[in-house]
This record gives structure tokens, sequence and C-alpha cells, in this order.
């Protein structure tokens, strides 16, 4: 790990999952497999590491857990294996966060990398016309935010290493991925390309639509802060993030959201 996460967590690669150190609390991972996500790569033929990824929901420090549950958050993190899917870098297969039984909303997801290197993809819509499309790049210890209702997706861009990152979500969390599947996949396939780096084809079953490639913003508007764990600004304002849960509280921040 080369960027730490406020708390005592080590990822492990063989097998996949997560060690939970002294006063640190977690469940058992669950495994993702290659079968699971085949109908939205772009060769759902293709071979690859088998689990894909590795998630654990509900993770963090045993005192915050009471805390943790009133204000409806929760930490999840996630592994993924080293190597390629074909030729597509390992990645999920994209969902839309489903309506929060809490707030009535499709709920928003504040990503931060801990080792490796991602690429959150994200679009406005999963119907026909996705809107904006963003593949934002991020390093150890970068901040991505997916707002409500967009579908999205983590792509590991490195495949020589694994990829770790921990994420605050809502505790009602659920995922939608009908409309994904119907256009087998998001609207942009990434690729290997031969030198290594990351490359983009369109995925026809959608409109036309333009992609950008960007780093992280910095969320001033949400009074997040550079380098410092999300994790530890939590614990140091355990309201901070009360909008995961509860996005009707900024509502303003989502219109013409840029991540």
């Amino acid at each position: 790990m080369t960027f730490y996460p406020g708390f005592d967590i080590r990822p492990t690669t063989n097998p996949m999952g997560f060690e939970y150190g002294p006063g640190v609390f977690g469940p058992v991972v669950e495994n993702r497999v290659l079968d699971s996500i085949r109908t939205s790569l772009l060769d759902p033929s293709c071979s690859g590491p088998d689990p894909v990824y590795s998630i654990a929901m509900d993770v963090g420090k045993s005192e915050h857990l009471p805390k943790l549950k009133q204000h409806h958050l929760l930490y999840g993190v996630v592994t993924y294996a080293a190597g390629r899917l074909g030729n597509e870098p390992v990645r999920s297969q994209g969902h839309i966060h489903r309506i929060s039984p809490h707030s009535g909303w499709s709920t928003p997801e504040v990503y931060e990398i801990w080792s490796g290197k991602a690429i959150i993809y994200m679009q406005e819509s999963a119907n026909d016309q996705p809107g904006r499309c963003f593949a934002v790049e991020a390093n150890p210890g970068d901040v991505v935010l997916v707002p409500p209702s967009w579908a999205h997706a983590t792509i590991s861009a490195d495949p020589q290493r694994p990829l770790t990152f921990g994420a605050w979500c809502d505790r009602e969390y659920g995922f939608e991925y009908d409309e994904v599947r119907r256009h087998n996949g998001l609207a942009w396939f990434p690729l290997i390309k031969e030198d290594g780096t990351i490359g983009w084809i369109k995925n026809q079953n959608y409109k036309d639509c333009t992609l950008i490639v960007k780093p992280p913003e910095t969320y001033h508007q949400l009074s997040l802060e550079t380098g410092k764990p999300i994790y530890t600004q939590y614990e140091e304002n355990p309201e901070k993030f009360l909008f995961v849960p509860n996005p009707e509280l900024v509502e303003s921040v989502w219109k013409k959201f840029i991540p």
C-alpha cells in the first residue's frame, strides 16, 4: 500500500482480500468472478484473472460503528487483481446506485485510491443518450466523487499492479445493472494499447457522445481536504460526509457537476 487510509487495514493478493488490524471491524470478503461481468466487456469470451476483484463493504474502526450506523454511512474497500481481461484492463461491469430508502435519492460515492492506478469512468445516464462522459485518472491519495444517478465503473489502469481503493457509501446501498447490461456495457470501453496506456472505443449501442479524460477535481465545495485520508476527515468531523446518504443536503452541487 502506498497511501495510508487512516486505519489499520491491509490488502492481500493470495488470496485476494483484506486483513484487519486491532480495533478494526470488517466482513469476510466477497469475490466477483469473471463470469459475473462478461456481458459488459468488449469481448465477453475473454480470459483473465478470476476472481477479478474482492470487496468488503462496511469496514472501519470499531469505535466508530455506532456513529456510522446512526449517520447511514458505510466505508467499503475493494482490491483488483493484476492482469487484463483480454485487451481490456481489469475493471468492474458498471452500475447505477439504486434509489436509497433512506433519502429517496440515488446516492453519490466518494472514492479514494490507495495503491495502483485507477480510472473512475462515469456517464450521466445509462439510457441511449449517455450525456456527459468522463474518465477521471487517479493515483494513490487522489479522491474522486461520483454524483447521484450517474452510471460508473472502476478501472485498473496498470495491468502490472493490483488496484486497491476505499469509498464512502450510503449504508443502504444497492446497485442497478439493467440499463448497462441492455447496452452491453457503458458508453466507452477501455483498451490497453501497445504502449501499455489506456485508449477508448465507443460502444455503438449508445448515441453519439464525447469522452473527457481528466484528473480529479478538488471538491472544495464539499470541504474535502487534499492529501488527508477521507476516513481521517470523517473521524475529525463525522458530519462532513452526510451528503453521501443525504445528497439533498447539497442539491445545488449536483447541477452541472464536474467530477
